[in-house]
């Protein structure tokens, strides 16, 4: 059966998962424009690790206080429109990465790529509640992660590829041109994000209720540390997973690089496996199996006199019960959305909360790099674990504080 023959629910949702997850890969795509490049943008500016790595903090810190005022215009323009402009941010970066002359343009560069990340997440939960049917939530939700785990998988290799052949001034051009296909596609098909036909924007203040009232719900508290603790977890994990194994099991430097590999196509293979299980509700129980499960992994990494070959299988299965998580987090969100707020706050809630990723992956390169800089690696394997126990609390503390009948 083809697209054409579909039921006219299942198009829509197919298309509006489709779209969503090509975009949101591209997302994760410029998460990494700049940091591919860096052993030519260091050589040809004279920048220190430090400089360079200055901007990855601000784009960090730029795309954390976005996200979270970018809800409220998602709630007040439509998500398609702020997509829009989020890819549009990310085209003006890669262009301007084209033309830099020095320091001060990489870090707008990087301000400007923050920018555009800043819309996906109230932008993207926001069109896939309201689009996707319910049965297909869950399924919807795997894509939607799995897709930026492919985004985060292509930028490496396509950036370095083209630099290494054509310079790094073509790979940002080339980068251009995967922003522009993006602006491209989601003109196109911009009516399968489009509000659907009836959707009336209900202003909350206008029944009396303050735009501000869901930052008096501790839910959504609860929701925004879940992302806090999990993402500074990840955070630890990307950057510091392969010195920490070739000090604790002297793994050569090319098999610690594909133990960090191993464990992020664990994760995108949990993500679909997440999508499944979690049509079966009980989204806080899942997350706290799964969550528990990768702590246990990661103590037993860190204290266990285990041999060699066993590392990479453990990684993946970190990364597995990591992943697995994924949609029932989605969908827990969801739920504290609706159940106070209704959809017409989805895009300021989900603004607020995803911010948490960014402060987490903000924080985590300052926090266990003292530990690294120390030579405590199996403290930071520890400090994973305690992070993935303490995002299993506001999980279960969340669902536990939300159990309002939905309004949506």
């Amino acid at each position: 059966m083809t697209s054409a023959t579909l039921p006219p629910q299942q198009h829509k949702d197919v298309e509006a998962i489709a779209v969503i997850g090509f975009v949101h890969g591209v997302s994760h795509f410029f998460h990494l424009l700049l940091p591919p490049l860096f052993p030519w943008l260091m050589e040809d500016f004279g920048l220190s690790f430090t400089g360079i790595g200055a901007t990855m903090t601000a784009f960090f810190v730029i795309s954390g206080i976005g996200q979270a005022l970018s809800g409220f215009l998602v709630d007040r323009l439509g998500a398609a429109r702020v997509l829009g402009g989020g890819i549009g941010c990310f085209f003006l970066a890669a262009a301007l990465l084209a033309l830099a002359d020095g320091y001060a343009m990489l870090m707008l560069v990087a301000a400007l790529a923050g920018l555009g990340n800043s819309v996906f997440h109230p932008a993207d939960f926001t069109v896939l509640n309201r689009h996707v049917s319910q049965p297909r939530l869950g399924h919807a939700f795997a894509v939607h992660g799995l897709s930026g785990n492919l985004g985060w998988a292509l930028a490496p290799v396509f950036l370095t590829a083209i630099a290494a052949s054509a310079g790094w001034r073509a790979a940002a051009s080339s980068a251009a041109m995967v922003a522009a296909a993006a602006l491209a596609l989601l003109f196109w098909r911009r009516q399968a994000l489009s509000d659907p036909p009836g959707f009336v924007h209900v202003k909350q203040e206008d029944e009396g209720i303050s735009v501000f009232a869901f930052l008096a719900s501790p839910a959504v508290w609860m929701c925004f540390a879940f992302f806090f603790l999990i993402t500074t977890a990840f955070g630890a994990i990307q950057n510091f997973a392969a010195p920490i194994l070739q000090n604790l099991y002297g793994l050569s430097l090319a098999l610690a690089a594909s133990a960090l590999s191993t464990y992020l196509l664990g994760g995108a293979a949990g993500i679909l496996g997440g999508g499944f299980l979690a049509h079966k509700g009980e989204h806080e129980r899942l997350i706290a199996l799964a969550l528990g499960a990768a702590a246990l992994l990661a103590i037993a990494l860190a204290t266990l006199p285990l041999p060699s070959w066993s590392i990479l299988p453990l990684m993946a299965g970190i990364g597995f019960c990591t992943g697995v998580a994924g949609p029932s987090r989605d969908l827990l969100v969801r739920r504290v959305a609706t159940s106070r707020f209704g959809q017409a706050a989805y895009g300021r809630v989900y603004g607020f909360v995803y911010s948490g990723l960014d402060a987490g992956l903000a924080l985590a390169p300052i926090v266990f790099g003292v530990f690294m800089d120390n030579g405590r690696f199996a403290q930071v394997l520890i400090g994973i674990a305690v992070l993935q126990a303490l995002a299993i609390l506001t999980a279960l503390r969340a669902g536990g504080t939300e159990r309002v009948p939905s309004a949506a």
